[in-house]
């Protein structure tokens, strides 16, 4: 049985390799994205895979569709993303997830959240501890 994911931010830089692996994985893979920080360029390679699905969606707003699994990538993840629009930064990040968690809940889809390591405060400090 093949395996469905969505990737929110999907065509961003860690999306859109995240969805390479996934397909070289044998999954179908759906990317969503409002290309607010991602770029087609990033998946121009993967739009002719018959297992590859774009859609240009924005996180912040109710979506539906069954997946097995919920990769949720979508955030802008640089201070000069953060600082252009903090707002739709925030949104992205508390609207979105819990579109992605009522999603999951309806599906029954397993969900991996990430965050940047800017959650970890001094930029400068690398690696930068868990502590």
């Amino acid at each position: 049985m093949t395996r469905k994911a969505l990737i929110t931010g999907g065509a961003g830089f860690i999306g859109s390799h995240l969805a390479r692996q996934l397909l070289a994985e044998d999954y179908e893979v759906t990317a969503m994205d409002n290309l607010f920080t991602g770029t087609k360029a990033n998946i121009y390679d993967l739009l002719d895979n018959r297992r590859f699905t774009f859609i240009l969606h924005d996180v912040t707003q109710p979506f539906w569709g069954q997946f097995d699994e919920i990769y949720n990538l979508a955030c802008p993840a640089s201070p000069i993303h953060y600082q252009r629009n903090p707002v739709e930064t925030i949104k992205t990040s508390f609207v979105g997830m819990l579109n992605v968690l009522e999603l999951a809940l309806k599906t029954k889809a397993r969900v991996l959240h990430t965050s940047t390591s800017e959650i970890y405060g001094d930029p400068l400090e690398h690696p930068q501890r868990e502590s």
